[in-house]
């Protein structure tokens, strides 16, 4: 770990200075930076995101002073990174950085590569000054393209590309692949040697369908205000706390009546599993409407429960899965249900989720936010029986 801060710390130190403001890409990006601000990669750090502070509250290395979350969390806080480097106090501090720019646009279109190791992979920095990564099939040969304000047809035509204020790199693969979000988001493994979350990193190699076709679809909107486009990568990054209407194309819910039962299917057609982090909690609600009164059938619940001597703990203790009923990728299942179903019945199919367990809210000191205890819809529909 000392040695990823020190090679990050380095290398970040070269554009500390320089554009590591993300105000400074609203004046070009309005629409992005308007989306960004109200996301995850914004609000990562303990004094945005409540679930986060929850646990770092709880974590042991908050007693030794020492943040540790802060290679994914908050990247762009340089001054942490180089106290954690040389084994100082490195605690978070209420400041712009962290508050604003946990993860700044700067970073993420600074990451050249990805490294793979066992505990945690580590993004490397490009080392290059006002050049940044970004994706443009029409453009995909151009290394360190520059602004360019061309005149064509006697004139009267004007046509502009690039940016004025920075170079754009269009060479980069892991900005086509998805792979420059596994840095972060590929796995994690405790001191236990523990995998408290894995990626299955297939989802990074495809350039069909990957994190960046899933989680950043192209959405209406000019990506930039000096070349108008009619669609944007969406830099809200949906996820199973923001923006999850975007990701409710990947659950496909059906149901099937049969003689004397019925059943209800449901098809995870991400390339992950469908939920990562141990704390949510995925539900499937099932109702019946007859005669003006509502059946309410066993909800059926999915999670991935982590623990230790088959007891649930907090992640940092856990060695072991203790249940794992969370649908796999591309899974296909299938829930009974003992009800025979009589025409005229409206049946409600309801799929969310919590964002932490319930179980979990008090032990997190949670009671209070109302966020972390809301369930959150994904599908909803009303099927008829014949």
């Amino acid at each position: 770990m000392k040695i990823i801060l020190s090679i990050i710390f380095i290398i970040l130190n070269i554009y500390a200075s320089e554009l590591i403001d993300s105000t400074t890409c609203k004046g070009c990006h309005p629409t992005i930076y308007g989306e960004f601000y109200d996301s995850s990669h914004r609000k990562a750090s303990i004094f945005e995101n409540k679930v986060h502070k929850a646990m770092w509250d709880l974590h042991p290395d908050k007693q030794k002073e020492s943040y540790t979350c802060a290679t994914c969390h908050t990247p762009t806080d340089l001054e942490l990174l180089k106290n954690l480097e040389e084994n100082k106090k490195a605690m978070p501090e209420n400041n712009n950085v962290q508050t604003q720019e946990a993860i700044s646009c700067v970073y993420c279109h600074s990451i050249k590569d990805v490294e793979n190791h066992a505990k945690a992979n580590k993004n490397i920095i490009s080392e290059e000054k006002k050049v940044f990564y970004s994706a443009n099939e029409n453009n995909r040969d151009q290394k360190n393209k520059s602004f360019k304000d061309e005149v064509s047809f006697f004139g009267m035509m004007k046509e502009k590309s690039g940016s004025p204020f920075h170079k754009i790199d269009y060479s980069n693969d892991n900005f086509y692949t998805g792979k420059m979000c596994m840095g972060c988001h590929s796995h994690m493994q405790n001191d236990n040697n523990f995998d408290l979350c894995r990626m299955d990193e297939k989802g990074a190699k495809d350039e069909e369908t990957n994190c960046i076709s899933c989680h950043m679809p192209k959405i209406s909107g000019s990506a930039t205000s000096i070349k108008i486009t009619k669609e944007h990568r969406f830099h809200g990054f949906a996820s199973g706390s923001k923006n999850q209407d975007l990701l409710a194309k990947y659950i496909k819910i059906d149901l099937k009546e049969n003689s004397n039962n019925f059943e209800v299917s449901i098809k995870n057609e991400a390339a992950h599993n469908l939920f990562l982090q141990s704390l949510r909690l995925a539900q499937l609600k099932v109702s019946i409407l007859r005669d003006s009164k509502t059946i309410t059938l066993d909800t059926k619940s999915f999670a991935r429960i982590i623990g230790k001597d088959g007891k649930p703990t907090m992640p940092w203790i856990a060695d072991s899965e203790i249940e794992n009923n969370m649908l796999k990728a591309n899974e296909r299942r299938v829930i009974n249900y003992d009800v025979k179903l009589q025409k005229g019945d409206k049946v409600e199919v309801i799929f969310g989720y919590y964002t932490v367990n319930p179980k979990m809210i008090e032990k997190l000191n949670l009671q209070d936010d109302e966020e972390s205890k809301k369930f959150n819809i994904i599908f909803s529909k009303f099927f008829y029986a014949k």
